[in-house]
C-alpha cells in the first residue's frame, strides 16, 4: 500500500527565483576577510616604523672634536633618560607587533572568530598608549634640543649637534607613524567586532 503524490512545478517564475536565492550559499568571511588582510599589512608597517624608530634613536651619536682627543663634546641617546625610555618602549612595541602577527593570521583564516580580535584590540590599545607616551616625551626633548628654554637657561644644542638632532627628530616622526598605524588597527578591530 503506497501512495504517490505528484507535485506540479509552479508556472510562476518568481517562486523558482526565490528558491534559488534562498538556497545559494553565502561567501564566508566577506568584508571581514578584507579587514583581516588590511590588519596584517598595517601590522607589518607598524613593525617597520616602530623598530626603525628604536634603532634610529639607539644609533644617534655625535662627537664634536676640538683641539685634542681628550677634550670632546658628545651627544648620545643614553645621555638622556627620556631617549632611553623611547628606545626601550619602541622596541617593546615592535616586539609585540611581531608576536601579534600569528593572531592577525588567525583573524584572516577565521574572520568571524571574536576571541583573537578581542585579544588584539585590548593589547593594541595598551601598546598604542605606550607608543604615544614615549613618542610625546621624546618629542618634548627634541623640541628643547632645537629651541632650548630661556626661562630655565637651557641652551639649544642643535646648532652644534646637527646630525644628532636630525636623527632623533627622524626617530620621533617614525614613532608617530607607528602611533597612527596602531590607532588604525584599533579602529579596524572595533569595526570588525561591532558588525557581527
Amino acid at each position: 500500500m503506497s501512495t504517490i503524490i505528484d507535485v506540479a512545478e509552479s508556472s510562476n517564475p518568481r517562486v523558482n527565483e526565490k528558491a534559488a536565492l534562498i538556497a545559494s550559499p553565502q561567501k564566508p568571511g566577506g568584508w571581514k576577510k578584507g579587514i583581516a588582510i588590511m590588519d596584517f599589512i598595517l601590522r607589518l608597517g607598524a613593525i617597520a616604523s616602530s623598530l626603525g624608530a628604536s634603532i634610529t634613536m639607539a644609533t644617534s651619536d655625535q662627537i664634536l672634536p676640538f683641539f685634542t682627543q681628550f677634550f670632546q663634546f658628545e651627544a648620545s641617546y643614553d645621555s638622556f633618560t627620556t631617549f632611553q625610555f623611547f628606545v626601550i618602549a619602541m622596541a617593546f612595541v615592535g616586539g609585540y607587533l611581531v608576536l601579534s602577527l600569528p593572531f592577525s593570521i588567525v583573524t584572516f583564516i577565521r574572520p568571524h572568530a571574536t576571541g583573537p580580535r578581542l585579544f588584539l584590540i585590548i593589547l593594541d590599545t595598551v601598546f598604542l598608549t605606550l607608543a604615544t607616551s614615549c613618542g610625546a616625551s621624546a618629542a618634548a626633548m627634541v623640541y628643547l634640543a632645537h629651541n632650548g628654554n630661556q626661562d630655565a637657561n637651557w641652551l639649544a644644542i642643535c646648532n652644534q649637534f646637527g646630525d644628532f638632532c636630525a636623527q632623533t627628530s627622524g626617530a620621533v616622526v617614525s614613532s608617530f607613524v607607528a602611533v597612527v598605524v596602531l590607532l588604525l588597527l584599533v579602529v579596524l578591530s572595533s569595526l570588525a567586532l561591532g558588525r557581527h
